[in-house]
């Protein structure tokens, strides 16, 4: 009898690590598909950045060729001339973006692009839909 209280018992830990790597697992696969998402209030913006929004000039070309721009409605034929007139008076930094109908020839919306070009703006960008 002797014999049973003498051995010292084994634990057998195998079935501990298995629970805590399936659980480890688990938590792994989880916790990236967790979103955590707080309200913040956002301060108003200054007048400042108000007057940047405003600076910006978008034109836009109709499938008909007419060019839209600030409510004016220009030739294709006169456009450049008209644009070099009218960008005299418009800060050569201001972003331009020119938008154009898809059913248009990519050379007349590059005639575009080198008018705006050619009067100096460089920060000149296409419009696309994708």
């Amino acid at each position: 009898m002797n014999e049973y209280f003498d051995e010292t018992p084994e634990l057998n830990i195998t079935p501990l690590v298995d629970i805590m790597l399936v659980l480890l697992a688990i938590l792994m696969v989880t916790i990236p598909t967790v979103n955590y998402k707080e309200d913040i209030a956002l301060p108003q913006g200054s007048k400042e950045s108000k007057l940047q929004e405003e600076s910006m000039l978008e034109i836009q070309i109709t499938k008909n060729k007419e060019i839209r721009m600030r409510g004016k409605v220009y030739e294709f034929n006169s456009f450049a001339d008209n644009f070099l007139l009218f960008s005299q008076t418009i800060d050569k930094k201001t972003p331009i973006f020119i938008s154009a109908d898809k059913s248009l020839i990519y050379d007349d919306v590059i005639f575009v692009l080198k008018t705006v070009k050619e009067a100096g703006f460089s920060r000149a960008s296409l419009i696309t839909s994708g």
